[in-house]
């Protein structure tokens, strides 16, 4: 799968990589896997797609798609954070378009952003952490 994860439990974060071609078999795939597991309930969230040289998706109403089940699996009310590092203007684009879907759905827990730079990514995850497990 064109997506490895680590779960941080200390810091209640999954770190994910994509690379390669990613298709939407991958990315459905991996969303099911990772957040239907128990462990893993109200924990933030960081994607890195700058090894990704491909997105491979049928159709753009697959955005919305995701960002539909993802707020479906959401825990309730616990709120967390997504942030997602893009390596090309379409993964940013991509990325972009999920923060508003998620943005609208009113079941959704995480607040999705996107960046350019890890770096950034990384220090929004950790802003207000301290206490809330996010």
């Amino acid at each position: 799968m064109p997506i490895t994860y680590k779960i941080d439990h200390e810091r209640k974060t999954v770190f994910a990589k994509g690379f390669g071609v990613l298709t939407d078999e991958d990315v459905f795939g991996y969303q099911r896997e990772v957040w239907s597991r128990e462990d893993t309930r109200g924990y933030s969230e960081l994607i890195d797609m700058r090894g990704v040289e491909q997105i491979a998706l049928p159709s753009m109403d697959r955005v919305r798609d995701l960002a539909n089940l993802s707020a479906e699996m959401d825990p309730g009310k616990t709120p967390s954070k997504f942030a997602i590092v893009a390596g090309s203007d379409l993964a940013f684009g991509l990325g972009r378009m999920y923060e508003a879907y998620r943005g609208m759905n009113p079941r959704s827990s995480k607040e999705v952003k996107v960046f350019r730079i890890l770096e950034d990514a990384l220090k929004w995850l950790d802003e207000g952490s301290a206490g809330k497990g996010s």
